[in-house]
């Protein structure tokens, strides 16, 4: 493990490299080493930054707090040049299994939204002995790909261009040339009422110049959409996860009351697939990217779910 300075100004602690499966990984590490683990995800187009305010306040409650830079994000790199990069929902959730065998973490509570919920749901799912417990916004982020090309409402597919955007080689051209850019409408369109300014957004990018990022990106929507396949290395896990296995581990679920693209719900339509305790919660005025925009309700759903399993315990 090979640890760097990071600045004094950086709340998220040190930055941290460690080899875990088949990834490099470059993640923040803060709060005291025999704390309970929590593990913060983090979503496309975004990256560790969502935490900035989240990982620094469970560090103050005894937490032990890693923040990976997801695969094709940050400094985090790929080892070998061979390894497909793949964006795909398994190969998200086989890198945060890895990284928590790379840590010593036999198990840690999982906390993201977006790519990082996903992430989180398929360990929940797929390896529950490993999570503690789950906090994702927008419920159970299992790709049921299988009913992909099933269309939604016009209104809610204009807020998924992109998604088809990256469909063409013209995306994936547009994406390459200005990853900041195309962040930005996603940003406006995820959250309209989070009034971010220019260094916020322009911080977040730099996590964007990893070489695999637009190959990892294009992966990523192309095959939920069915139009990539997986690697073969993922095939079982995508096999199991087609079944869309239900979540047993204690569970706090988000919706943002001012997402543009994910309305929030009751928590109901996600209900059948939480067969655990399960604590489901609107947050007013936050938007798609939770965390950085109400890191209180998220700091709290952390703690609330940390409880629920030393009371399952007991």
């Amino acid at each position: 493990m090979t640890v760097f300075d990071s600045g004094p100004d950086d709340k998220l602690g040190p930055l941290r490299r460690v080899r875990a499966g088949v990834l490099d990984v470059a993640y923040h590490a803060t709060g005291p080493p025999q704390g309970a683990a929590v593990m913060l995800l983090h979503g496309y187009p975004y990256d560790v930054h969502s935490y900035v305010d989240v990982a620094p306040a469970l560090a103050d409650y005894g937490f032990r707090v890693v923040v990976p830079y997801l695969r094709g994000h940050g400094p985090t790199r790929f080892i070998e040049a061979a390894t497909p990069r793949s964006g795909q929902q398994a190969a998200l959730g086989a890198d945060v299994v890895a990284l928590l065998d790379a840590l010593d973490m036999p198990r840690a509570v999982l906390a993201g939204y977006d790519w990082g919920a996903r992430a989180a749901c398929v360990v929940a799912a797929l390896w529950p002995e490993r999570c503690a417990g789950l906090v994702s916004v927008n419920s159970y982020l299992i790709q049921d790909i299988g009913t992909a090309m099933t269309p939604i409402s016009p209104y809610l597919e204009s807020g998924f261009w992109y998604f088809y955007y990256f469909l063409t080689e013209r995306g994936r051209a547009g994406l390459a040339a200005d990853p900041r850019g195309v962040a930005e409408v996603i940003w406006r369109r995820n959250s309209p009422a989070w009034k971010f300014d220019p260094a916020t957004l322009a911080r977040t990018a730099e996590a964007f110049a990893n070489p695999d990022y637009v190959d990892v990106v294009i992966h990523s929507y192309r095959h939920r959409l069915g139009y990539a396949p997986g690697a073969p290395t993922y095939a079982d896990l995508e096999r199991r996860l087609a079944s869309q296995p239900a979540i047993t581990v204690p569970a706090v679920t988000l919706d943002g009351m001012s997402d543009g693209n994910f309305p929030a719900t009751d928590g109901n339509p996600a209900a059948k697939h939480f067969v655990g305790s399960r604590s489901h919660r609107r947050v007013p005025d936050a938007g798609h990217n939770l965390p950085q925009e109400a890191p209180q309700a998220f700091i709290d759903a952390v703690q609330d779910v940390a409880r629920a399993h030393l009371l399952e315990k007991t």
